[in-house]
């Protein structure tokens, strides 16, 4: 679903030229607000968290835009185009995400840390091997999504630029790279956070507008436009259940898998939870998750509508035949809906799309190396003024040049297996030690390294032994197969083994952490009485 590469080419059914323009605008508009936004970093709190400046409305619209990528736009209209009622059931998994991160993380999270979810491991454990393995696994994570978004580019410049040539893509994938440098670069969170919150009115209202035409064209009538897939298509089986993953019971054990890693991995994603840390207050945060949730459940619901509309319009093998498979269905339908304009805007969405999630990542992975290695490691929390601010700008210099080389290596591959393996290490190495961490008083530090070492070692280990990997007809690697593990995401696996492995390490330690901090810890988190005084220091 998530695969952005064009393994076929063909010219672009809209006019790249527009395309690019429109594009060009977006880019020309939040280059201004980016270095309007840059007058006010001095700080390692405007920095990382924009001087916690932000409303819960904003920030929820930025965590909105930061959340909602090119993959899951092209990616689930197009598995609904195909795949009907099992693509749908994407949506809700991504959706239910938010309801565990309102109700396990983003008021605790945001009153006990500081910039990084490092911060809160650390409060009341060993700073020093905490610190470190919360970086590994942060910029782990944020490696193979930087990866996802970069490689995706090429996809999308053959599929709506009519760029087929692989040094043309390798060109586009530069220039989102370098573009993406410059907004961490200047703006910091706060210049990413307003990239974020333009492109998630966009990428919504653009959305909003193709459902209501299509909903038009069908009499605003839901049952008939669900009439008109199945007979396009000719398959009722499109409105049921079971036409992708109910083939098998490995099939069905594969989409329980991957639930659970996105709806317990979203609560856990590094640059998901650093966004809680740009409000004042906890208030603000949970009213930031509150607003997210409408905002992409909204956006769901549209690509509901505008799944079934490209079955109904376009019809699943003319999809799956265009360059990018399905994920051509919402540019498909664009064009039909509204020629060449349309595409263009969606095209436009779509790459801006790109740019506030490798934004929002790259920031995130800067801010876990200056804050979490440098600052707090190697200075042991005491970094000369202004250093830790220099270090995170150098880190941005060069995560987005390994960004770039790795989507030019990427380009052309099967990248769905990096969103997957980003997940399910994040629901693996992150939220135990995270749960543990706020609710369990005798975790101790020994568990919270085996949780995140363990959580991030299965999940890379059955991920390189399944069929994405090697095996299958859309495979990474082709002609060879050493897939032993039969699913396509290890989260069933790994994200229980990491729990128990946070149990085991910490009946295993006969170190005890202190009571006190660990009282002050559960004060703070839920009352968020002394969260103030540290937050700005």
């Amino acid at each position: 679903m998530l695969r952005l590469a064009a393994d076929t080419a063909s010219t672009s059914p809209g006019d790249p030229i527009l395309n690019i323009a429109i594009f060009g605008a977006f880019v020309a508009v939040t280059m201004i607000i980016v270095f309007r936004a840059s007058r006010n970093n001095k700080t390692a709190a405007d920095y990382y968290a924009a001087g916690r400046s932000f409303t819960g409305g904003q920030n929820g619209s930025a965590i909105a835009g930061d959340y909602l990528s090119a993959a899951s736009f092209l990616g689930i209209v197009g598995a609904i185009a195909i795949n009907g009622y099992d693509g749908f059931l994407y949506s809700i998994g991504f959706l239910v995400a938010w309801v565990v991160a309102l109700l396990l993380v983003a008021e605790l999270l945001r009153n006990t840390g500081k910039f990084t979810m490092a911060d809160v491991l650390a409060f009341r454990l060993k700073q020093r091997p905490v610190r470190i393995a919360a970086a590994i696994s942060t910029l782990v994570v944020c490696f193979f999504y930087l990866l996802a978004q970069m490689a995706g580019a090429g996809g999308l410049v053959a599929l709506l630029l009519g760029i087929e040539e692989r040094v043309g893509q390798s060109v586009v994938i530069a220039v989102v790279g370098a573009l993406m440098i410059l907004y961490v670069l200047v703006g910091g969170m706060k210049g990413t956070t307003w990239v974020q919150i333009i492109k998630a009115v966009l990428l919504i209202a653009g959305a909003g507008i193709m459902t209501i035409w299509v909903l038009a064209l069908n009499g605003f009538n839901l049952s008939t436009l669900l009439d008109s897939a199945v007979e396009t298509s000719g398959n009722p089986a499109v409105l049921a259940p079971g036409l992708q993953y109910g083939i098998s019971d490995v099939s069905r054990l594969d989409f329980l898998s991957l639930g659970l890693a996105l709806v317990l991995g979203t609560a856990a994603l590094p640059h998901v939870l650093m966004r809680f840390y740009t409000v004042p207050t906890a208030k603000e945060a949970r009213k930031s998750v509150v607003w997210a949730i409408w905002l992409i459940g909204i956006f769901y619901l549209f690509t509901l509508v505008l799944g079934y509309g490209a079955a109904a319009l376009i019809g699943a093998e003319r999809i799956a035949a265009a360059p990018g498979g399905a994920n051509s269905a919402a540019p498909l339908l664009a064009f039909e809906l509204g020629g060449s304009v349309l595409l263009g805007i969606i095209s436009a969405i779509a790459f801006a799309t790109i740019l506030a999630v490798v934004a929002g990542l790259t920031i995130t992975a800067a801010a876990s190396f200056s804050h979490d290695i440098y600052a707090s490691v190697i200075k042991k929390g005491d970094p000369p003024a202004g250093a830790e601010v220099k270090v995170a700008r150098r880190t941005v210099i060069v995560i987005g040049i390994v960004a770039i080389i790795g989507g030019i290596g990427a380009n052309g591959q099967n990248v769905a297996f990096l969103v997957a393996l980003a997940f399910a290490v994040a629901a693996s190495a992150n939220l135990p030690t995270i749960i543990y961490s706020l609710f369990w008083r005798r975790f101790t530090t020994q568990g919270a390294l085996f949780s995140m070492y363990g959580g991030l070692g299965s999940a890379i280990l059955l991920i390189s032994l399944s069929p994405v990997v090697s095996g299958g007809p859309t495979s990474m690697i082709q002609g060879v197969d050493f897939s032993i593990f039969p699913l396509s995401n290890p989260g069933i696996v790994s994200i229980p083994l990491a729990f128990f492995l946070g149990w085991l390490g910490t009946m295993l330690d006969k170190n005890k952490e202190s009571l006190d901090k660990q009282a002050e810890m559960e004060v703070r988190s839920l009352t968020g009485v002394g969260a103030e005084k540290s937050v700005d220091h």
